[in-house]
């Protein structure tokens, strides 16, 4: 159950009343107040309540999903009954947003519902993957098994995930420093030398104009370059959101230079280790393709998936339907066939996987090791620039004060 603050009007009194209640939904918890004969003027949930700082504290990170799986896991395989694993969980668990979601849980378990459709409840928080296999660990009575299975998978994409923003890191901070060194250039010293050139009635040089030029602009216009930044990132993230934006995010992403390769072996390594665990478990093959396709997170391997199921679904081997897909790199389909063959798809998906997670980080190395001078040379000519246009106007006064 959730608790929310609510303010709701007595219509017998007139007055006000402030108090929590807890329901399932927002909607749930303005139906409990009417049928109290109280009207509803504002409901909160108080996870979300105290602005950003409070939900950025309450957000259920990879790792908290990773110590609950293993923590029910461990229990379930002692042997105690799924309620008192789930009460146990819940005294263990620090974050009070995922200790209110394990509550709902247990109370949908204890009137009568499977684990799995309580999950299914937080969408949020456990994703298809992630019900998928609590369904079918329930179903074949290996459900510990399944939740450490679980915590194994996203243990293996959050280790991927962190791999390639750490190869970002480098190059943000070089380019932070870039922006920081121009804009201290073009606000102290530039202004500097075009006062000098002024006081003496001379014509600053070309490079140096373009660059007091563009601090004037700034220092009497920065609230429009900043309206104009936040209204594009704004406006880009929004578009990104809709369906032809998320396609061309998409896009980008498998196909811009050096970072494309990346993003492939990365949606290959997560299409074949979520295969993988799925298959492990019991979960049927079109329905173990069905929600890969979602957990690859990108739309054209998604869809190259979803075309190989309706191969699959019409009596093709699944090595066959992957074979000509695009996006979907030749290793899968070579690996799968000999999977196929000895009858071990899953075993041979985990082997694919753990090829491609190999790769990964050998690209990664690569990509970090090419930025590296590239950001050198960049840093290098910038800093040629500012140079330039500041030293160039001082040997220029040099000359003319020795003619």
């Amino acid at each position: 159950m959730l608790k929310f603050d609510y303010e709701a009007k007595d219509p017998k009194t007139g007055k006000h009343v402030r108090a929590v209640v807890q329901a399932e939904s927002e909607r749930a918890a303005a139906k409990l107040l009417m049928e109290q004969d109280l009207i509803p003027v504002n409901i909160i949930e108080q996870s979300k309540k105290g602005g950003i700082l409070r939900q950025l504290s309450d957000r259920i990170s990879t790792k908290d999903r990773v110590v609950f799986s293993r923590q029910l896991s461990t229990l379930i395989s002692a042997g105690l009954p799924l309620t008192q694993s789930l009460h146990t969980v819940i005294e263990q668990t620090e974050n009070k947003r995922l200790k209110s979601v394990v509550q709902d849980i247990l109370t949908t378990v204890e009137s009568g519902s499977s684990l799995a459709d309580a999950f299914s409840k937080h969408p949020e928080v456990f994703d298809k993957v992630f019900v998928a296999l609590v369904k079918a660990g329930e179903a074949s009575g290996t459900l510990d098994k399944a939740l450490e299975r679980i915590a194994l998978q996203q243990e293996k994409d959050a280790e991927m995930m962190s791999k390639i923003r750490g190869a970002l890191v480098y190059p943000v901070i070089v380019l932070v420093v870039i922006f920081a060194v121009l804009g201290f250039m073009l606000f102290t010293v530039v202004p500097q030398v075009e006062k000098l050139y002024h006081d003496l009635r001379q014509e600053l040089p070309f490079i140096t104009a373009i660059l007091v030029g563009a601090a004037n602009f700034l220092i009497h216009y920065w609230w429009a370059v900043i309206i104009v930044v936040v209204a594009i990132g704004y406006f880009t993230k929004r578009y990104f959101e809709t369906e032809p934006g998320q396609k061309m995010k998409d896009s980008l992403k498998l196909n811009m230079p050096v970072f494309g390769e990346l993003f492939k072996k990365l949606y290959m390594a997560r299409f074949m280790r979520t295969g993988q665990t799925l298959m492990s478990t019991g979960v049927p093959m079109l329905d173990t393709l069905r929600i890969c396709a979602q957990a690859v997170n990108n739309t054209w391997v998604a869809r190259s998936i979803s075309r190989a199921a309706e191969k699959v679904k019409g009596g093709r081997s699944l090595a066959d339907s992957l074979e000509r897909e695009d996006y979907i790199m030749p290793l899968v389909p070579q690996m799968l066939k000999i999977g196929e063959q000895s009858g071990q798809i899953d075993s041979m998906m985990g082997k694919t996987a753990t090829v491609y997670e190999n790769e990964l980080d050998s690209t990664i190395k690569s990509i970090s090791t090419a930025i590296e001078p590239i950001l050198m040379v960049v840093l290098a000519v910038v800093a040629g620039f500012i140079v330039a246009a500041i030293l160039l106007p001082i040997y220029q006064l040099v000359e003319t004060v020795r003619v």
